[in-house]
């Protein structure tokens, strides 16, 4: 059965310096009521590459106190981060860890396999995941260090991959790993091709929308739905559709991220 997850929002306040620790508890409920079988914590869409090692750790913290599973992005920009952060979510219980391409640098074949191995032998024997999106990291995982990285880490499960169109999705379907995609209009492709299911920035907002569509493999509504998103600052945008929704979360973000404008807030209201 393929799985719906969320790429979780990390509620945040005082202008996004803070986090907002009260607002996880009911958020929590929230994804969990619409039938999400986990969650992607501190992932692109959780804003986790903006805050610093003990804020990301307290966030799992307060990730895992919740109702649903959790798979833990910990991509940073250092290799020491990095695996620091695997370390300690494998400890704290969750059942996966992700780890994206450090940004900035564009790493060789050799750099970044080193750079997965060590995060995966540390949080070892939780399963880990290559977090493929090029858009964000700046460059593409090559398919043969996926190959190689498969031989060197055992506890290597699977990719979330968020590239798009499908034809830079399809080579990452390998025998053996569970790929998740994160473009939700590509979520029937996706699954018809073998993929295990989603890892959907909208489905942190709109949890119901995603999961009828993993269920039905018809993403056409879901693929829709996130193109209006996305018209506005994405992450203060789906924290204010979550606040109409009733979650009492703030719209606040970590800069350099912005919030909406008031003509963005009216107008974003009115579409959505």
């Amino acid at each position: 059965m393929p799985r719906t997850i969320a790429a979780a929002l990390t509620p945040l306040r005082d202008a996004g310096e803070r986090l907002d620790d009260g607002a996880f508890p009911p958020y929590l409920e929230f994804l969990h009521a619409g039938g999400l079988d986990g969650i992607l914590a501190l992932g692109t869409t959780g804003e986790g590459i903006l805050l610093d090692r003990g804020e990301r750790k307290r966030a799992l913290e307060l990730f895992l106190a919740g109702p649903l599973p959790v798979i833990a992005h910990c991509g940073a920009q250092s290799t020491a981060d990095t695996v620091a952060l695997a370390a300690h979510a494998a400890d704290s219980g969750v059942i996966g860890i992700a780890v994206i391409g450090p940004p900035y640098f564009a790493l060789d074949e050799t750099a970044l396999l080193a750079h997965f191995v060590a995060a995966a032998h540390a949080c070892a024997p939780t399963p880990f995941y290559v977090y493929e999106f090029a858009a964000a990291s700046g460059y593409a995982v090559p398919v043969p260090v996926i190959e190689r990285l498969r031989e060197l880490a055992p506890n290597l499960a699977g990719l979330k991959v968020s590239d798009s169109p499908f034809d830079r999705v399809k080579p990452y379907l390998l025998d053996g790993l569970d790929v998740f995609v994160g473009a939700e209009s590509l979520i029937g492709e996706a699954l018809a091709a073998g993929a295990a299911g989603a890892v959907s920035g909208l489905a942190s907002t709109f949890p119901e929308v995603v999961v009828d569509a993993v269920r039905s493999g018809d993403s056409t509504a879901a693929g829709e739905l996130r193109a209006s998103v996305d018209r506005f600052p994405r992450h203060a945008g789906l924290k204010a559709l979550l606040a109409l929704r009733g979650v009492p979360i703030s719209e606040d973000v970590r800069a350099p991220l912005r919030g909406l404008t008031d003509a963005e807030r009216v107008e974003l209201a009115e579409l959505v």
